[in-house]
C-alpha cells in the first residue's frame, strides 16, 4: 500500500489539467470523479513563483482535499503538498480510520518535519525559516466531512434551503488578525505584550509582520532563537520575540452531511478577497459543473479588475510578479457531494487511489527539477 500511495503522489497535471485559454497564468481541470461525486480545480498565479498549492486524493471510501497558501516564498506550501496527505493516510491506517486525532497528528508531523528541514538547511538556506503556509484540508468519508485549517484559506458549503435557493455555510474560521476575535485571542495569550498586534497602513499584523495567526512553518516567529541568529538576520530583519507569536494548532470541524448539502468550495484567500461566501455559492449553484472552479476564479479576477477600473482581459496580459499588485495567487477546488444524497456508488469507486495536483508553478508548467517540492530530510 505504501509503495502504491507513493507512486500516486506524483503530480498528474499534464494528464488531467490544462492551461486556461488566453491566460498563461491560469490552469484548470474541468471535472473529474471522486469517491462521492465530482470535483473541479482551477489555479491562477500572480506571484513570481506560485505560492499556492492544491491537491485531491480519492480512495474507495474517502476523498481528501488540500489547499495550501504559502507566504515568504513557495517552500512551505510545496513541502506541505508533498507530506500532509501521506501522514493522513499513515495515521488513519494505524488508528483504524479517520478522526480529529488523526488529522491533528498529521498536521503536527508535517510541522515537525518542516522544522527539521529548516534546521538541516540552516547554513545554506537560513531564509527558509521565514517561509510559511496556510493549510486547509477536507476529508469526506461516507456521510461525514472533516475540515481542518490553519490561516485564512476557507471552506464554504453550499446547500439548498427550504425555499429552493442556495445557502452558504462557512465550515472554517479565518485565523487572521483582521478578525476581532483573533486579535482578542492574541492579546489574551500575550498579556505582557501591548504590541502583539499592530495596525499600520490600514492593515492589522502580528508584531507588524504577518496577518495569519496559525500556519505550517514561519519558524522564526515560533522559535525566537532562529530570528536572533546573525546568519538569519543577513536575509530578514531581526524580530525581538520572547516566545512564539503564532501556532500550528489547527481548527478541526466534523459535520454530518445532509440530503440538501450540494457542494463545498475549498479556496485560498485570494478568492475570498474578491468574492463573498454567498456570491461564490450562488455561482456554483446556478452554473454547469464542468469548469466551475475556473468560472469562480475568473469571476474573482473580474472583481479584482473592476477595483482598478480595468477588465480581466487587461489583467491577464500582466506578467507574474507585477500581477501580484492586482490580485493574489488563487487556488479553488469545488467538491460536489452526490453519493450521500443519491445512495449509489460513484464510478471512481473500486480498489484504486487517484491523485490530482495542480502544477507546482503555472508559469513553469514544463519545468525542470528546480521547481520540485521540498522533501523531508532522512
Amino acid at each position: 500500500m505504501t509503495t502504491m500511495l507513493r507512486s500516486c503522489f506524483r503530480p498528474l497535471e499534464r494528464c488531467f489539467g490544462r492551461l486556461g485559454t488566453g491566460d498563461g497564468l491560469l490552469w484548470h481541470l474541468d471535472l473529474k470523479p471522486h469517491s462521492s461525486g465530482e470535483f473541479s480545480i482551477a489555479v491562477v498565479q500572480a506571484n513570481s513563483s506560485l505560492e499556492d498549492q492544491g491537491q485531491v486524493l480519492t480512495s474507495p471510501s474517502t476523498t481528501y482535499v488540500g489547499v495550501y497558501d504559502g507566504h515568504g516564498g513557495p517552500e512551505a506550501s510545496r513541502f506541505v503538498n508533498s507530506r500532509l496527505f501521506p501522514h493522513l493516510h499513515k495515521f488513519a491506517s494505524e488508528q483504524g480510520g479517520l478522526s480529529t486525532e488523526v488529522i491533528k497528528k498529521a498536521f503536527d508531523a508535517t510541522e515537525e518535519e518542516f522544522l527539521h528541514l529548516v534546521k538541516h538547511s540552516w547554513v545554506s538556506r537560513p531564509q527558509i525559516a521565514s517561509a510559511g503556509s496556510c493549510c486547509l484540508v477536507g476529508a469526506i468519508t461516507e456521510d461525514v466531512i472533516y475540515v481542518a485549517n490553519l490561516g485564512d484559506s476557507r471552506a464554504v458549503l453550499g446547500r439548498k434551503g427550504a425555499d429552493g435557493r442556495a445557502v452558504a455555510e462557512r465550515l472554517t474560521n479565518d485565523h487572521n488578525v483582521a478578525v476581532e476575535e483573533v486579535r482578542k485571542e492574541l492579546a489574551e495569550n500575550h498579556p505582557d505584550d501591548s504590541h502583539i498586534v499592530v495596525y499600520n497602513r490600514g492593515v492589522w499584523r502580528i508584531k507588524g509582520i504577518i496577518q495569519v495567526s496559525r500556519s505550517i512553518g514561519d519558524v522564526y516567529l515560533k522559535k525566537p532563537d532562529f530570528s536572533r541568529d546573525p546568519l538569519f538576520q543577513q536575509f530578514v530583519s531581526p524580530v525581538p520575540l520572547k516566545r512564539a507569536v503564532i501556532t500550528a494548532e489547527p481548527s478541526i470541524r466534523t459535520r454530518k452531511l445532509k440530503p440538501n448539502d450540494l457542494f463545498v468550495i475549498f479556496a485560498s484567500d485570494g478568492l475570498w478577497e474578491q468574492l463573498t461566501d454567498e456570491a461564490a455559492v450562488e455561482i456554483v449553484f446556478k452554473n454547469p459543473r464542468a469548469g466551475i472552479a475556473k468560472r469562480l476564479v475568473r469571476e474573482a479576477l473580474n472583481e479584482a479588475a473592476k477595483k482598478r477600473e480595468m477588465r480581466y482581459s487587461d489583467i491577464k496580459k500582466i506578467e507574474k510578479g507585477i500581477r501580484r499588485h492586482f490580485h493574489d495567487d488563487i487556488t479553488c477546488i469545488v467538491i460536489y457531494l452526490d453519493q450521500h444524497r443519491q445512495g449509489k456508488r460513484n464510478k471512481a469507486d473500486g480498489n484504486s487511489y487517484d491523485y490530482t495536483s495542480a502544477p507546482v508553478d503555472i508559469f513553469s508548467f514544463n519545468s525542470d527539477e528546480s521547481e520540485a517540492p521540498l522533501h523531508p530530510v532522512k
